[in-house]
Parts: structure tokens; sequence; C-alpha cells
């Protein structure tokens, strides 16, 4: 019996050995189709060298990865299980097929509708809940089970404690195996995106001052060229072009020099209200404009030593991201909040807009990207690099056509 047990939880670590073996470092390592391949396996493996009960019954562990997808991956990754478990079960026959059946379909319409909340939750409580999930899962099966074969024996209470002992138990140990992977994943993007960031800030500061200058004096001279009176009008249209491009190559170099390391003169200690205050005051005519209503709400006690005019821009940016995703909705509505939690500063920032694909989320901040079309990308890398500066963490949350929220978690001094 336990060697068959530590046989079905050999199985359910094929999918986390695979994981870390050959899709930790890929660049996206969260492939739906290919984790729900792997499940299914997983389940069919389970199903196929179960445990043979004296009482005409088989037990496995196949609902351990069922559940772990469901709550994960929702109704869409869960319905493949769904089908695959119950078909091979078929397949397999013996007692029990159509109380499998039943309640396999009971699990498959109640678990999912938790998966929105569950990978909201915190890592620690991902696996609590998926733990006591799991229990509970098993011992409503045993209670129905116990209600139809009524006169219970020797042999069905083993069966109740090896159940709820084991799919706890190794549902407890995946969750922290799989959250663990997940947490690697993440540190390791962390890591590259601050090394991005400290090469572009290197660049910036060593390249931008000296592109600058003949900016200037190129832009100096076209601007007297353009008041001359001996030059034709298509000469001095292809002048104002000349000097349309400047300002935007001038732009640029103002969004690089943003990326440079903070200034000690521009350090502060502070809990950021006086930047805040000072952001939404520049943008409200820019939002009035583009019919945005502006919610502000700040309860913020804590400092942090930051630079006033790095941040001040990094809101900016956000903001001016914000409203200008209202624009093709012909309004919204721009929420800024600002609060304390845990000796942490919480910044969010969110619109109504059109939103965002989690592959435009994935790509936030890398230099060059940018979801407008005259964009350079470098806006949002300016927030990303200044919100590392400050030891903070960014998370987005967006659905396309309903809008975005940015979460900056800033540890306060």
């Amino acid at each position: 019996m336990f060697e068959i047990l530590l046989l079905n939880f050999l199985f359910l670590l094929f999918p986390v050995l695979t994981v870390v073996i050959f899709f930790e470092n890929k660049t996206n390592p969260y492939n739906g189709k290919v984790l729900v391949f792997m499940s299914a396996i997983t389940m069919s493996l389970c199903i196929a060298k179960p445990i043979q009960l004296e009482m005409g019954f088989i037990f496995d562990l196949r609902y351990v990865p069922f559940i772990i997808v469901a709550l994960f991956g929702g109704y869409r990754n869960v319905f493949p299980l769904y089908v695959i478990l119950n078909i091979y079960r078929f397949y397999v026959g013996g007692e029990g097929m159509t109380q499998s059946f039943l309640f396999s379909t009971v699990v498959f319409v109640l678990v999912p509708l938790l998966s929105k909340r569950f990978i909201k939750l915190a890592p620690k409580r991902r696996i609590i809940w998926a733990s006591v999930i799991s229990g509970l899962t098993m011992g409503c099966y045993l209670i129905i089970l116990a209600l139809i074969m009524g006169k219970l024996e020797g042999q069905f209470w083993n069966l109740t404690l090896v159940a709820m002992i084991t799919h706890v138990g190794f549902m407890c140990i995946l969750m922290i195996l799989t959250e663990q992977i997940i947490a690697n994943i993440k540190n390791r993007e962390r890591i590259l995106q601050s090394e991005r960031l400290n090469v572009v800030s290197e660049l910036a500061a060593s390249v931008s001052h000296e592109i600058r200058n003949p900016l200037t004096v190129t832009s100096g001279f076209l601007q007297l060229l353009s008041k001359s009176t001996t030059i034709t009008p298509q000469e001095k249209g292809y002048v104002d072009l000349s000097l349309l491009e400047l300002n935007r190559a001038e732009k640029i170099v103002t969004d690089y020099l943003s990326l440079a390391k903070p200034q000690s003169e521009n350090m502060v200690y502070a809990n950021l209200q006086a930047e805040a205050e000072y952001t939404k005051d520049i943008i409200t005519p820019y939002a009035i404009i583009h019919k945005v209503e502006v919610e502000y709400s700040f309860n913020n006690t804590l400092n942090k030593n930051y630079d006033k005019n790095q941040i001040q821009q990094c809101f900016i940016n956000l903001y001016k991201n914000g409203i200008e995703a209202m624009k093709e909705k012909g309004g919204g509505t721009l929420s800024i909040t600002i609060s304390e939690r845990k000796q942490n500063i919480i910044i969010r920032i969110g619109d109504t807009g059109i939103g965002m694909t989690k592959e435009e989320i994935s790509r936030l901040g890398k230099p060059y990207y940018s979801t407008k079309e005259e964009g350079t990308g470098l806006g949002m890398l300016m927030v990303y690099s200044t919100v590392n500066k400050v030891k903070g963490v960014i998370e987005v949350e967006s659905e396309k056509g309903k809008g975005t929220t940015f979460t900056i978690t800033i540890p306060a001094s």
C-alpha cells in the first residue's frame, strides 16, 4: 500500500521536475498547455496505479493535480483534465465509476470558482488554502462513500486516515515546491530587470549630456534660419519639420537623463505627500481636457529617502499613461491612492481605460517597448528604474476593455 502511495507521489513530482529541468530558465515558463498536458499525464498515471481495496473501491491521488490546476488555471485549464479523468476512469472500470464521475463534476464546478481570489493570495496563504481545500474535498468524498456503504468496516477507517493524511500532506509539499519555483522565476526576472536598468542608467548619465549640446546648437541655428526672408516656403517647411524632429530627439534625451542616478541635492526624507499632490495638480488640467475625473486619497505617515524629481516624474508618467489609456473610451476615472501597510508605502494608480493583455504587461518596463504608437518606452522604463532605486516592487493588474491598476510597494526607511 505504501509503495503504491510513494509511486503516486513520484507521479505528482513529474510536472514539478519537468518545469525545473526544462522550463524554469525560459523567458516565459508559464505555458498553460504544457502544464495541463503534464498534469493530465500525472493524473492518468495515478489512476493507472491505484490502491485496490477489498471493499471493491480504488484509491489514488488523481485529485491533487486536478485541484492545483483548478486553483491556478480556472475552468479553461481544468476542463481538459476533467474530460480525461472521467474517460480514463470509465475505461478502467470497477466499482465507484458513477460516484467518481459525480464527485469530479462537483469538484470541477466548485473549486475553479475560487481561482481568481486564490491567485491574489500571498504564497504562504496559497499553500494553506490549497491544503485545506484538498482536505475538505477528500473529506466530503469519504463522507459520501460512508453514506453509500452503510455498514463501515475497519478497512474504511484505515482508508479515511490514509486518504486525509496523504492528500493534505502531498498537496502541501507540492504547493511549497510550486511556490518556490514561482518565487525563483520572479526573483530572476527582478535581477535581470535591475541589470537592464543599471546599464541604461549608466549609458544615460554618460551619453545624454553630450548629445544634448549639439542638438541645442542645431536647433538654435534652424530657428534662426526659419526666420530668414530669403528661403522659399518649401524650404521653410523642411526647416520646421527638422525642428519637430529635433524636439522629439530632445524629449528622448530628457527621458534618458531622468534615468540617471539620484542627485544628492534632490534627495529628501518624507512621506511622498508633497510630490503626490504636486504631480496631481500638474496633471489635473490634462485630465480635464480628456474628460477624465481624478480621484485622490492620501493616508500615509511612513517616510522614505528618495530623489524628489525622479519620484515626481515617475508619478507624472503613470498618471499620463492612465489618462491616455482612457482617450479612446472618451474619458473615465483616474484613481490615485497612497496608504501604508505593515511598514510599507502602498501606491495604487488605476484607470478605466483600454487595458492590456498579459503579454503586454510582461513587457512593461523593458527598453524601447511601448503600447503607444508614438511611444519610446522610456517613460515606463524610468518608472521601473525609479521604483527599483527605492527598493520597491511594481505589480500590474489589467483587463482588456476594463482598465489597469499599478500597485507600487515601497518599504519605509
